[in-house]
């Protein structure tokens, strides 16, 4: 009887810590669910600041004599500031991984961006401004992101 006893006291303990370990793993799915949510915002925040950006220069642009030469410095200048925010916002709430996270925002923005811009326009290519701004971009994510990981709440 003590036998049978013991044998019922172990598989309840055992019970008792597998469903410890399939909580604290559905907690672990639902934090990284939250972190995939965040970076996705981060990346469509950045946009958001982008297009006001790009719109502000425009009309500056169109109202002023500013060279056209400038065009490219300025679209890359205000893209990478945009990913940098969109970064230091999500990050700053994720609190880990900065590197990453930052990375990955600036990568969504950018893939978001090329597909937007290869739909709308027809003669889109890749070329060596294509690249500069995908550098550009990655890094100014890292830095948003490890910015973003040590700002204090």
């Amino acid at each position: 009887m003590k036998i049978i006893k013991k044998v019922n006291s172990f598989n309840e303990i055992n019970k008792a810590s597998n469903f410890k370990n399939v909580s604290s793993v559905s907690n672990v799915d639902a934090k990284n669910q939250n972190n995939i949510l965040r970076i996705i915002k981060g990346a469509l925040f950045s946009i958001i600041i982008s297009v006001i950006g790009l719109l502000i220069f425009a009309i500056v642009l169109t109202n002023s004599n500013v060279s056209e030469n400038i065009i490219p410095i300025v679209i890359i200048v205000i893209s990478n500031l945009s990913i940098l925010i969109g970064s230091i916002i999500c990050n700053k709430r994720i609190e880990k991984n900065g590197i990453v996270n930052g990375m990955l925002v600036g990568l969504i923005y950018l893939i978001i961006i090329y597909f937007a811009s290869s739909i709308a326009i027809k003669s889109f290519n890749f070329n060596l401004k294509s690249v500069i701004m995908i550098l550009c971009s990655i890094l100014s994510g890292t830095i948003g992101g490890i910015i973003g990981v040590n700002l204090k709440k």
